[in-house]
């Protein structure tokens, strides 16, 4: 089943000015509009969250608008570049998260995620990833995924909060209950349909389609049908002028697995040559399928390093292969290396002392791409006395910094992934606990070692100005060994609640 999602940036132009910076920049505190012409009339085209707090909304008349808000910033509207610098964002999008990527209007995004969702842990997760990553960059977003184009654009921006992911095969009902702006129909239509005593998509559904059609034209059905997913909906993505890849047409269209298989290996060895002419290796691959139906389709896969080996790289996109729906068959083959990165030479072990480091690139290759690359990683040391936030995730090939942790104290093998409250009978502000009860089970301590003191990072928050734990390594009679801490320092409330909690077992 095809899925679709629908990137909408509400104040994409503003927001492009203010990430200028600069002595350019418009104050962050004031709102600002930019301004446009409709024949003869200054109307407002884009409003900054601040100016549509006020009450402001494209349309309106410039004169009123400034009455309604003091202060009011004004600049001129650059459409053009407003719309160069939305491809860019499709180009970046296209490059980290699925390989069908196209502008939808002057304030959208529209991506075909089938094939690349699996690659970020999901479709909820990705949309989490890529509205947290523009919200790092100072962009507002809302995201929706759906079983269309039109759906999915209706709920980025009349459901997303910000995001919103639709059941597959939600149908019509989910669509039902949204304004029928969200149809993507001429203003003048949507004034039209309201005169007329409509107000939602849903009441539009239940008339017969051939009055309307009579009434305000094909195109009025033609978006229903494509909000309701009955009506298709080819994405023309956007490419990237330098973009390496190698294209296969065929007189007679193919479906059989095996048959897309083959014309893979070769594919992939003809787009080897390509990188090695470059002296480049592909770091992503993305095989796009045009059928004859003209729908198209996408596979996804990523790899941890730079790869040129082309039987490694034909058994990724085969593994693929079960998730493409050929139709009545494919008619187009394009292989396509939407990231490619200098690769990387090593010396070949020669001397009969030296050791072979393994690569395990190649298993983690496998799993990334069958179970996502958020969830292949591995554990590096950060600078902090605090233990949870000693440990960071990070790829799992990535380089070694050199860093480790301290080793002055022992640490447990499992930290847990959160501490755990436990009841404790012990002696204050400086004793172990005699006895703990930890998920339900008393334990007696027979041996302890402690306590360590770990300051809180008062840099961070002024609530740890005065925090701290002393932390305890205790073993029970079974002699399993565990970590536990108390908040505070058992003498003064301000450092801490002085409950107890488990924070690690020992191996």
């Amino acid at each position: 089943m095809t899925r679709v999602a629908s990137l909408f940036l509400p104040s994409w132009s503003t927001d492009r000015l203010r990430r200028k910076g600069g002595d350019a920049a418009p104050p962050l505190e004031a709102p600002l509009i930019l301004i446009g012409r409709e024949g003869s009339r200054r109307v407002v085209v884009s409003a900054d969250a601040a100016a549509r707090a006020a009450g402001l909304r494209p349309g309106m008349a410039v004169a009123k608008a400034q009455v309604l808000v003091r202060d009011l910033l004004i600049q001129d509207a650059d459409p053009v570049a407003d719309f160069e610098a939305l491809e860019r964002l499709a180009l970046w999008v296209l490059q980290r998260f699925a390989p069908i990527v196209a502008v939808d209007g002057d304030d959208g995004i529209v991506i075909d995620t089938t094939g690349a969702d699996h690659l970020h842990g999901g479709e909820e997760a990705m949309l989490d990833a890529l509205v947290g990553r523009l919200a790092m960059s100072g962009i507002a977003a809302r995201a929706a995924v759906a079983d269309s184009w039109g759906a999915a654009h209706a709920f980025a921006r009349y459901l997303a909060q910000p995001a919103f992911v639709a059941a597959p095969g939600h149908g019509p009902a989910t669509v039902s209950p949204l304004p029928l702006e969200a149809l993507r129909l001429p203003a003048a239509t949507t004034h039209d349909l309201r005169v007329l005593g409509f107000e939602w998509i849903g009441d539009l559904l239940l008339q017969p389609r051939a009055p309307l059609t009579l009434r305000f034209g094909p195109e009025l059905g033609l978006r229903l049908d494509q909000a309701i997913g009955a009506a298709a909906e080819p994405i023309d993505p956007v490419r990237p002028a330098d973009l390496i890849e190698v294209r296969r047409s065929f007189a007679e269209p193919i479906g059989a697995a095996e048959t897309i298989a083959r014309y893979i290996s070769k594919l992939v060895v003809a787009l080897c040559e390509r990188l090695e002419e470059i002296d480049l290796g592909a770091r992503r691959l993305d095989l796009h399928l045009r059928r004859v139906d003209n729908q198209r389709q996408a596979i996804r896969v990523g790899m941890a390093v730079p790869v040129r080996d082309a039987k490694r790289l034909t058994r990724l996109l085969c593994d693929r292969i079960e998730t493409i729906d050929p139709g009545f068959g494919i008619e187009v083959l394009t292989l396509v290396a939407s990231i490619a990165e200098p690769l990387v030479r090593k010396q070949t072990v020669s001397a009969l002392i030296e050791e072979a480091i393994p690569d395990v690139s190649d298993l983690i290759d496998t799993l990334a791409n069958r179970v996502g690359e958020r969830a292949i990683y591995r554990a590096a040391p950060l600078s902090s006395d605090v233990p949870e936030r000693a440990v960071a995730r990070i790829p799992a090939m990535a380089p070694d910094t050199g860093a480790t942790w301290p080793g002055h104290w022992p640490r447990p093998a499992r930290l847990l992934p959160r501490p755990e409250p436990i009841e404790t009978v012990a002696l204050l502000p400086d004793h172990p606990p005699v006895t703990f009860t930890w998920r339900g089970i008393r334990r007696r301590v027979r041996r302890a070692d402690g306590p360590e003191r770990v300051f809180g990072e008062w840099w961070k928050r002024d609530a740890e100005l005065v925090a701290v734990r002393d932390y305890f390594r205790l073993e029970d009679e079974a002699g399993e060994r565990y970590w536990v801490y108390r908040a505070g320092d058992g003498e003064d409330a301000a450092t801490g609640s002085h409950r107890w909690f488990m924070h690690g077992v020992f191996g």
